[in-house]
This record gives C-alpha cells, sequence and structure tokens, in this order.
C-alpha cells in the first residue's frame, strides 16, 4: 500500500502504479469470475474485467421481469450456454462469485447461492447491506469461504463510461472473512480489474454506513431536496421557471459543480465574483449547522438498521415497482424538472467534427 496525506491524515491506499492490471491477470488467471446479476453494477463490472483480461461469466435469468437484463447481455456479446448462463448455473461454475443483485434480491436468492458456495471460494459484494444486517437479510457466509467486498463509490453507468474513457472511479475494498489466506489479494485483484482509479480500505459496517447516508444525504436525497426548496422559493417570489431552474440547477451542474471537481471548493468559490464569494462563506456555515443535527440523526438511523428495514419492506410489496414508477414519474413532472428539460434542450449543441 501507499501512504497518502489526506487533509492532514495519512491512509493507506492501493493505486494502480503498485498494483497495474498485469498483477490483477495474475492472482486471477485460474479464477473463474462470476457476476450474479446483470444491472448497473454488474454489467459495468463485468464488462470492464472482460476488456481487461479476465475470465468471467454472467448469471442473469431469462424471464419475467429479469428478461430485459438477459436480452441486454446478450447483445453485449455474453453467450448463452459459454459465458451466460441461469443464476444457479453460473454460480455452480464460478470460483468468485459476484454477488451484484439487489440488496433486497440478494435476500431473494440467497439461498439458492448459499448451495453453489464451495470450499475455497469467494463470495464478493460490492455493499456490505446483506452481510452485516444479517438478522434482516439471513446472508450468513459458511465459514470455509473468503468473503470479500469491492465498492466503486459512483453509479455503474460511470463506472463503465469512466473505465471506457480511461479514467476510473475510486472503490473502497474490505475482507469479512478470509479462509484462504488470499481474499485480501482477490479483492485488490478485482477492485483493479473493475477500472477503479485507487482502492481504499475500510470494513462491510463503514461501507455501508457511510453509504447508507450518502445516498441519502449529499448524493442523492439531501441534493434533490435541497434544489427544490431553493427552487420553490424562488419562485413563490415572483421568479420565473427559467431563472429559477438556472440558478438553482444548470449554473450548478454545468459551470460551479466542474470547477470543484478540477480544483476544489476553495478553487470554485476564487473563480466566482466578490459577492458571491462573501455571501456563499457566510451562508455555509448556517446550512451546515442547521443540517448537522439532520445527518446526525440519519446515521442513528442507518446504523440501527432502519433504514435497510424500510428497504426490505418496500421492496418486497408486490406493487413496488409500480408505486416507485409512480414516484419518478411525479419527480420527473414537477414543473422543476419539465423546466429542466427545456432548459438542456436549449443548450448549444457542440459542432460537429469531420
Amino acid at each position: 500500500m501507499v501512504k497518502m496525506n489526506f487533509g492532514g491524515v495519512e491512509e493507506d491506499v492501493i493505486t494502480r502504479e503498485e498494483f497495474p492490471i498485469q498483477k490483477a491477470q495474475q492472482i486471477l488467471k485460474n479464477e473463474v469470475v462470476v457476476s450474479l446479476g446483470y444491472g448497473i453494477q454488474g454489467r459495468a463490472q463485468a464488462l470492464n474485467m472482460r476488456d481487461n483480461g479476465i475470465k468471467v461469466i454472467v448469471g442473469q435469468e431469462s424471464t419475467g421481469v429479469h428478461k430485459s437484463y438477459y436480452d441486454l447481455a446478450v447483445q453485449d456479446g455474453w453467450v448463452p450456454g459459454k459465458t451466460l448462463f441461469s443464476m444457479e448455473e453460473a454460480a455452480k461454475k464460478g470460483t468468485i462469485k459476484m454477488f451484484l443483485l439487489t440488496d433486497a434480491g440478494q435476500k431473494e436468492a440467497w439461498p439458492t447461492i448459499k448451495k453453489t458456495l464451495k470450499k475455497g471460494d469467494a463470495l464478493y459484494f460490492s455493499h456490505g447491506f446483506s452481510v452485516v444486517y444479517k438478522e434482516q437479510t439471513g446472508v450468513v457466509p459458511p465459514k470455509d469461504i473468503d468473503v470479500i467486498l469491492v465498492a466503486p463509490k459512483g453509479s455503474g453507468t460511470s463506472v463503465r463510461r469512466n473505465f471506457v474513457d480511461g479514467a476510473g472511479i475510486n472503490s473502497s475494498f474490505a475482507v469479512f472473512q478470509d479462509a484462504t489466506g488470499k481474499a485480501e489479494d482477490r479483492a485488490k485483484a478485482i477492485g483493479i480489474a473493475i477500472g477503479s482509479g485507487y482502492l481504499f480500505p475500510t470494513t462491510f459496517e463503514k461501507e455501508v454506513y457511510s453509504d447508507l447516508t450518502g445516498e441519502r444525504g449529499v448524493l442523492m436525497g439531501a441534493l434533490a431536496g435541497i434544489m427544490e426548496a431553493q427552487y420553490n422559493t424562488l419562485r413563490e417570489r415572483g421568479h420565473s421557471p427559467s431563472e429559477a431552474f438556472n440558478e438553482t440547477v444548470e449554473e450548478l451542474t454545468q459551470s460551479l459543480i466542474r470547477l470543484v471537481d478540477e480544483n476544489g471548493m476553495d478553487w470554485m468559490y476564487c473563480n466566482c465574483s466578490e459577492t458571491a464569494r462573501i455571501g456563499a462563506l457566510r451562508w455555509r456555515t448556517r446550512f451546515r449547522e442547521a443540517t448537522k443535527p439532520l445527518f446526525d440523526s440519519l446515521y442513528d438511523l442507518v446504523a440501527a438498521g432502519e433504514e435497510t428495514r424500510i428497504v426490505l419492506q418496500k421492496s418486497k410489496d408486490p406493487d413496488y415497482r409500480q408505486k416507485l414508477a409512480e414516484e419518478l414519474k411525479a419527480l420527473g413532472n414537477s414543473e422543476m424538472w419539465r423546466a429542466g428539460a427545456t432548459v438542456r434542450s436549449l443548450r448549444p449543441k457542440k459542432p460537429k467534427t469531420d
């Protein structure tokens, strides 16, 4: 590992320089890696590993709600009967089983997958949910296998897109159980093979606590909620949809967040007006103080298992998919995001190049 300094705190991380893809290929050369599920993460990780020369097969059911994923796998070049099988059949063939179904899907499929585990296999996760909340999921791996985790810090769409572009998404990695003595090497090798920018160590517990807090907080829940609150305030004060959306979303996504990505928040502030800087620095502390108790409450509910209980309960409702579609439709059809669709359509098109 390489010792890096993060804001004055030293951490050990794995980089591609010290752990090149050739090393990952060597570690995995006698393994059969199986992606159980061809959803957003399963597809991205399987394709990236295949492109990196790792022997990969896919387990995906082909009927009912699963058919679209199966058809996508065929479209991506996975061959039925050779590299594409039913979930159980693929699991039997794999030595490293990448359990990449939804969290609720893992609970449902666990009895089937558990039967396929052989001594010395590795059970791989990209989320600590099923193992950490075993009282809710029933996922208790046998003692004679490795249990490992690599969690990309981005959606599967970004994992694949960044890989194709020659970049990568940073990932955490963890070992929950080392039965073979090679669990850590297996985890690191897969982390590099799926195209991670760098790998940083964690535990299954810390991964799931931080991930669930982040998704409900800044990354998705808080971001959407704060945007809606500001947009609604501007609209209620007489501002047009175009003005409210541009000041709330468009400027953030098309300008400011790119500066943050480029060189940090202070760099973004330095590239804005003096009036913006003075006001933002003052209101930053107010928003932090107002939301910190909410984040503390969120983290405590995650750690207590309340958030996961709600996920498992809601996802097993027979009309869950219909309700989800309705909620997402209501979000997309809100005035703010209808305004967003119009704003995006009016962005200048990039000139075509020969």
